[in-house]
């Protein structure tokens, strides 16, 4: 049933980032390009979320526990050190450079295009390397 939930969460979540532009590389870099020809769409996709977010996560944190799972997981810590503001910055370089974040690429594979399958094999080397890193 968890894996089921999953997968339909999956789905919806692939279809909203393509109707909202977030698999479109160029939307995103327009986006991005804000001292250039800025595109200020996607600042309503974001925004749409954040406010979802902050609405719904007042009810759902308040439940005892999760339908799916035995607890929440929560991040433990909110310190800000230089482990995160790297990831951050890795990040925010493969945003800027190509145009996707993790959620958009994936979504994006179904259009077969050979850059974006590149990218995500980029991305998970890059996920592997940095789980390695993290273990040491």
């Amino acid at each position: 049933m968890k894996a089921l939930v999953g997968l339909i969460c999956g789905i919806v979540f692939g279809v909203g980032l393509a109707m909202s532009g977030m698999t479109d590389t160029a939307k995103v870099l327009g986006f991005l390009d804000v001292t250039g020809n800025w595109v200020p769409d996607l600042a309503f996709v974001m925004g749409g979320a954040v406010l979802v977010t902050l609405l719904a996560f007042r009810f759902v944190l308040k439940a005892k526990r999760p339908l799916l799972n035995p607890r929440f997981y929560l991040p433990a810590t909110s310190v800000i050190d230089g482990r995160l503001l790297g990831g951050a910055a890795i990040f925010g370089i493969g945003w800027g450079v190509y145009g996707y974040c993790p959620g958009p690429a994936l979504a994006a594979l179904t259009y077969l295009d050979n850059k974006t399958g590149m990218f995500v094999v980029a991305m998970l080397v890059g996920m592997a390397v940095a789980n390695k890193v993290a273990r040491n």
